[in-house]
């Protein structure tokens, strides 16, 4: 009696490849996304202040600057002086303080502000220092 099934070791076989080969794909996609740069936020001065004002809120656990901060980074972005990439990029750190990830949302705000170009800016940002460590 012939069968046309294939044996249950080639079926374990197939799988198994496949789902390696889901991994190697997933993780490619992992490595491109995180090795983005931020986007820039542009030379605007004032703007640079209000995200290093951010960083400082978001260090300092203060909600009430935190919430100073997201509102005039809105009316920035409003009003032109702040990209939508960059806005966006802003907005999730904000979220993610909001929701209890400081440390997280201060990590990203770190590497969003030292990844910055500031071309036709006057003079070179400091950068901020690096986020408390957890304890």
């Amino acid at each position: 009696m012939a069968t046309t099934d294939r044996p249950p070791r080639a079926n374990r076989n197939r799988v198994a490849l496949g789902v390696l080969g889901l991994l190697v794909v997933v993780g490619i996609v992992v490595a491109v996304l995180g090795l983005r740069a931020p986007p820039q936020m542009g030379a605007d001065e004032e703007v640079f202040q209000t995200v290093d004002a951010l960083f400082t809120a978001v260090t300092g656990r203060d909600e009430q600057q935190l919430g100073r901060c997201e509102h005039q980074l809105r009316a920035y972005r409003d009003a032109g002086r702040l990209p939508p990439g960059a806005a966006e990029y802003l907005d999730s750190a904000i979220h993610r303080a909001r929701s209890g990830r400081w440390e997280s949302a201060a990590e990203q705000l770190y590497d969003f502000m030292k990844d910055q170009r500031r071309e036709g800016a006057s003079h070179r940002p400091k950068k901020p220092d690096r986020p408390p460590k957890a304890r």
